[in-house]
């Protein structure tokens, strides 16, 4: 899949963040997407993430003529640097700030890879998964001729608090950013959960997407069955891919505007 390691830019400009980069054959121009991987609140967990690669989506997107780029963010693995998407304590959780500074970065890597000549300049796709996908909800704002569709897995922050299944920190003001990301979504957004997902299981995922849908953000939610032992990890897995495979093909191809006849 012609895979190559990048760097593309990270908001603190001394550090440039670890990519994979993904293309079909040819020159292009390609419609772009990237995929923004999940994160832990535990440093060590952090520093010993290996390159996230999303194999089996990877090639799913390749294979329909995407450039897939997998940017690793600040604070993790080989990029190393200050993890400035943190959400804080239960107590003082600002799930907001931190899906911005996610999205910042996804933004980053994104419009540098637009630059290259053989990416396509508009409709590129944003895939996030579990934190990736939080901060993916929070580029929905964005202009929808540059993003033309966001696909999040899972998307939340706090999940599995104190490593406890089906625990959440701070659940109400999870609620209330979710909330507060959809009063400015302009863009749609695909909201995927699995069956036995026990970090952000179904009933609790039905409830973040009613927020965000409550204030004006337009979501296609589906719980898809269950994908091995935890939910969670899905979208690593190819089983998990051909599971999504439809909600991804609605998503990537959205149907075209029917023309009208003139009278």
């Amino acid at each position: 899949m012609r895979r190559q390691a990048w760097h593309v830019p990270s908001p603190d400009t001394r550090l440039a963040a670890h990519a994979l980069l993904f293309r079909p054959l040819g020159a292009g121009p390609f419609r772009l997407a990237v995929i923004a991987h999940a994160s832990t609140q535990n440093g060590l967990r952090r520093a010993q993430m290996p390159q996230p690669e999303y194999r089996a989506l990877t090639a799913h997107l390749v294979a329909r003529g995407f450039a897939v780029l997998v940017p690793e963010r600040l604070g993790h693995g080989a990029t190393g640097g200050r993890y400035v998407e943190d959400q804080g304590s239960c107590s003082e959780a600002d799930y907001a700030r931190s899906a911005r500074a996610t999205a910042d970065q996804i933004w980053l890597a994104l419009d540098y890879l637009r630059k290259q000549d053989f990416i396509r300049k508009d409709a590129a796709i944003i895939i996030g998964h579990s934190a990736g996908g939080w901060g993916a909800l929070a580029l929905a704002n964005a202009d929808p001729k540059a993003i033309s569709a966001i696909i999040a897995f899972a998307p939340g922050r706090g999940g599995h608090a104190n490593d406890e299944p089906n625990k959440i920190c701070a659940p109400h003001t999870l609620l209330g950013a979710a909330a507060e990301l959809g009063k400015v979504a302009r863009i749609p957004v695909t909201w995927l959960v699995a069956a036995n997902d026990s970090y952000f299981a179904p009933a609790f995922s039905t409830k973040l997407v009613e927020a965000f849908r409550g204030t004006g953000g337009k979501v296609d939610f589906n719980i898809l069955p269950s994908v091995g032992n935890e939910g969670h990890w899905m979208i690593e897995t190819e089983a998990g891919v051909n599971a999504a495979s439809s909600d991804l093909a609605r998503a990537l191809n959205p149907p075209k505007p029917m023309a009208t006849k003139k009278p």
